[in-house]
Order: C-alpha cells, then structure tokens, then sequence
C-alpha cells in the first residue's frame, strides 16, 4: 500500500522485504530518501541505520514503527534516523514528512571531476578512466581540495588548514600525501609539484 501511494504521487518507489535487502539496494543505487520499519525480518530497519551512517551515507532516513514511548524515539535518532512516525499514521502526514525530509535532504551534484579522474565529496571514492581508487580520508580531503580549484595552485599551509586543521601536522605531511595520491592516480600524472608554493592538478 505504501509503494502504490508512493508512486501515485510521482516517486520512484524501490522496496524490500528485509535488512539485509535493504542495504544490498543501497549499495547498489543511493536512493533520495529511506523509509525503515524498525521490526524487519533479519537485521531490523535500526541496525540497517547504524550500517548507512558508519559508511558515511548521508540519505535521509524516515522510521515506521508501532513503539511510541520516548526511549524508543530517541533510540531511533541515536541510530541514525532524521524523522520518526507511529503506527498506525494518516498517509496525509507520512507524505508531508516524506516532502519535507527531500527538501532537507537536496544537495547539488556531490561529484567533482578532472579530465579523466572523478571523485565522489560525499562517499569519499574515486574513479580514474572507470578504474576504481580505493582513498583514505585524507587522501580524499587533499584530492577534493585540488580538485575544488583546477589549475590553481593549492599551497600547503591552505592544505594543512583546510585538511589537517586541528592536527598538529607540519607541511611535509602534506607532501607526503600528495606522494600517496600520485602513486594511486596512476598515470599520466595529474598533480605537478610548484616549487616553493605548493601543488596544483596539471595543465
């Protein structure tokens, strides 16, 4: 009933019958939005919410449940959840939470690209001419730096402030990383080393 009503009103519906289901999808295709019942079969719709947010996923999740009391609520925000509604719901109030979480949730297209190389800010993964780099934090933080400002010279007190910040790092961990990034990338190269200023994507 939720998947006809759904799509009636012009949503792309994609659903499942389990955990396990439900974070195959997932990482199949990130979808706008989740919506969990907390008692599913196998891992529960709250587990499945702590799995996403450990990866780093930032869709928005809407729990169904039949447990009201306040603990359960806030079990459900711990695990991850960004709304919450109580079974047994008018459908009227579960689309006008749906429409509010997506207008939450809108964000500008998340890839960044040079050339060949593409990087995804949100899920921190990278793709070379469709081959797939495997990046650290860091690496990834240092590489969307670069890749904010192709052709600009990034200095490396900009990367330690911007990527290190509160760390106590001097400026050869940044050449350090840029190392680990150029060995990653492959080549041809794509970052070229400005002597006495810093690094920036190659011309």
């Amino acid at each position: 009933m939720l998947e006809r009503t759904l799509a009636a009103e012009g949503y792309a519906v994609s659903s499942v019958a389990d955990g396990g289901g439900a974070l195959a999808a997932i990482e199949r295709s990130l979808p706008d939005l989740l919506i969990l019942d907390v008692r599913m079969p196998g891992l529960d719709g709250l587990a499945v919410a702590r799995r996403i947010r450990r990866k780093g996923l930032p869709v928005p999740i809407l729990f169904l449940t039949a447990r009201d009391a306040v603990s359960d609520r806030v079990e459900g925000f711990d695990a991850g959840g960004d709304d919450y509604l109580v079974k047994p719901f008018a459908m009227a109030e579960l689309l006008v939470r749906v429409r509010a979480l997506l207008r939450r949730g809108l964000v500008v297209d998340e890839t960044l690209a040079y050339r060949d190389l593409r990087l995804d800010r949100h899920l921190r993964r990278a793709w070379r001419g469709g081959r797939e780099i495997e990046l650290t934090d860091r690496e990834a933080a240092l590489l969307e730096l670069l890749l904010r400002s192709p052709g600009v010279v990034v200095s490396r007190s900009r990367a330690l402030s911007e990527v290190w910040a509160q760390s106590a790092a001097t400026s050869n961990v940044v050449d350090r990383y840029v190392a680990y990034l150029r060995r990653k990338l492959g080549d041809p190269p794509l970052i070229e080393t400005v002597r006495g200023v810093g690094f920036r994507l190659s011309r």
